[in-house]
């Protein structure tokens, strides 16, 4: 005999969601400890500034004191700008942390926080006037560039973040050119 194992809660899909503009970069993380060691890493593993992921290890350990107040635990955002994927037309690059409820006020000066785009119940129309708004009008996270990646949609009834993007987003990566 096994276990009994109760079938999980369904949430409602036509509840809340935050739809923010996904920036093309490269996935980072900053860990902050109890103790206030601080690390830094990239999507899939832990980098140094010898062993950096474009130049973010390096950023995080420059940054220190001031990224401390971001307290401990996990922050994950998008390493972005110059020399990273789309370079947004920037010449520097830039730390946007993906908690927009959290980071919208209060974070360090060196940090961004990706930008709301549309906060309220979820239809797949909102979806698709959000998208189609934000390739109209270019990147809220750099004005005057007009190739955004997409969108990110996060459901709070179920705490899922799904994306759409802006081209191809019916191919698997890899297949979209």
């Amino acid at each position: 005999m096994t276990d009994f194992v109760p079938f999980p809660k369904i949430p409602r899909l036509k509840r809340g969601c935050v739809i923010t503009e996904k920036i093309d970069g490269t996935n980072a993380q900053i860990v902050i400890g109890e103790d206030g060691s601080i690390r830094a890493g990239s999507r899939n593993r832990w980098i140094t500034p010898q062993d950096d992921n474009y130049g973010f290890a390096g950023w995080v350990e420059r940054n220190k004191e001031e990224l401390l107040q971001l307290g401990p635990g996990q922050h994950f955002g998008e390493w972005w700008g110059n020399g990273i994927q789309r370079n947004y037309g920037m010449k520097e690059k830039k730390f946007s942390l993906f908690n927009s409820g959290r980071w919208s006020t209060g974070r360090p000066e060196c940090c961004d926080v990706v930008p709301v785009l549309y906060a309220g119940d979820f239809t797949s129309d909102t979806v698709d006037t959000v998208l189609a708004k934000l390739i109209e009008t270019g990147s809220i996270a750099a004005p005057g560039f007009m190739k955004p990646e997409g969108i990110i949609v996060f459901m709070t009834a179920s705490s899922h973040l799904y994306k759409v993007l802006a081209e191809n987003d019916d191919k698997p990566k890899g297949l979209a050119a």
